[in-house]
């Protein structure tokens, strides 16, 4: 009897493995578990749940899909509209074959003159929920009537808070109620390769989004702006995207879009420039505080050392700024500063070339002390002074 029983039992027990093997194979999501499973695949440790990725799955689940990121961003980025009466220079860059502004600007072919009634299309980004948009200086340079509609078909007039063309950055402000508002990211945290949106309005189309990635970052001494800190990216960009977001996976902003390098002045060429979000809240704040940005000032004129300067000199290396000339009576003449000395520090804080030395002297505050470090006549010396501000740039 017993020796029957337990014959029935390994014949049912194997029919059973059989079945839930033939299951297991077939149609495996029938033996799914509610639970989410583990990483390592299969089982899965009690209170242990994976994260969620970034992107998200499409809904056919084998691309990756940033409509979540998208569907945050893009009802804060807004399109700005500038109208000016009279005749305002034209930005030196907008004759540069490599980097042109996104600001619709005419092909080589067209007449560049600006008719007495000139208008313009860019894009911004809504901040606060007090109305704060941060731009580019150049969407809004020299207009006297701004107007910014929003993705939702409302439209306001704005007020200019002020402008910064040293950095290219201007806020506006506009009245409405119930505004959407974009959260800053941190620039800081991305690494190249990493995913980054473009958002903004190119060529006037309407509100746009394209992907890319990170191509570089600390992009500096390109000559576009007098401070430099540039996100550089391949997600497509182009004329009327001036202003516009540039966000991260997260929908959170990580910088202004600006330029773009062309060979003949067109489209992308997947070269893009975003001012880091970083610097872009300095400006905004001191902005929106006083309506300029102070800046320190030592009063020399500076170039670059270079391996044939380094070498006539008798310098270490090709690194730091000699100067070229003193404004007289400046910070630097009064504190024994002399044409051809190679500035090499500040407040012991290396400066390797112009551009850094430019950085660390302009986040000085007027009337601060600063230590300045020289090479002269191989020797290191160091100068104190008092920093001035900044003369502000029309």
């Amino acid at each position: 009897m017993f020796k029957r029983l337990w014959l029935l039992f390994a014949q049912v027990t194997t029919i059973a493995l059989a079945l839930l093997f033939v299951l297991a194979t077939l149609r495996p999501d029938w033996l799914a578990s509610d639970s989410p499973p583990s990483q390592a695949g299969g089982a899965f440790l009690p209170g242990i749940v994976p994260s969620q990725t970034t992107p998200t799955s499409s809904p056919n689940g084998d691309l990756p899909s940033f409509r979540q990121a998208a569907a945050k961003a893009m009802p804060a980025v807004v399109y700005v509209f500038s109208r000016q009466s009279r005749q305002s220079p034209q930005h030196p860059l907008f004759d540069d074959p490599l980097f042109r502004r996104f600001f619709g600007e005419p092909s080589d072919e067209e007449p560049r003159e600006r008719s007495p009634r000139g208008s313009g299309l860019g894009s911004g980004v809504i901040v606060s929920s007090d109305g704060y948009v941060l731009t580019n200086h150049h969407v809004i340079e020299g207009a006297d009537q701004v107007q910014v509609a929003l993705s939702d078909g409302r439209r306001a007039s704005a007020r200019v808070v002020g402008t910064d063309p040293e950095t290219d950055l201007a806020v506006l402000r506009i009245r409405l109620e119930n505004l959407p508002i974009i959260e800053f990211g941190e620039p800081s945290a991305l690494r190249v390769g990493d995913s980054v949106l473009a958002i903004g309005n190119p060529f006037g189309v309407g509100l746009t989004v394209t992907q890319g990635i990170v191509s570089a970052l600390g992009r500096k001494q390109l000559n576009i702006n007098t401070f430099e800190n540039f996100i550089q990216t391949d997600a497509a960009i182009n004329p009327g995207n001036s202003g516009g977001a540039l966000v991260d996976t997260q929908g959170n902003l990580v910088g202004i879009n600006t330029a773009i390098y062309s060979r003949d002045g067109g489209g992308n060429l997947g070269i893009g420039f975003a001012i880091s979000a970083d610097m872009a809240q300095q400006v905004m704040r001191s902005l929106i505080k006083s309506g300029k940005v102070s800046r320190g000032f030592i009063g020399v004129e500076l170039q670059d050392v270079n391996s044939a300067m380094a070498e006539r000199l008798s310098l270490p290396s090709a690194e730091g700024s000699i100067v070229a000339s003193l404004q007289p009576g400046g910070p630097a003449d009064k504190a024994g500063m002399k044409v051809g000395d190679v500035i090499v520090a500040v407040n012991q804080a290396p400066s390797r070339n112009t551009a850094e030395l430019l950085s660390l002297v302009a986040a000085l505050s007027p009337g601060d002390k600063a230590n300045i470090e020289v090479l002269r006549n191989r020797q290191r010396t160091r100068l104190k002074l008092t920093v001035a501000e900044r003369p502000q740039r029309d």
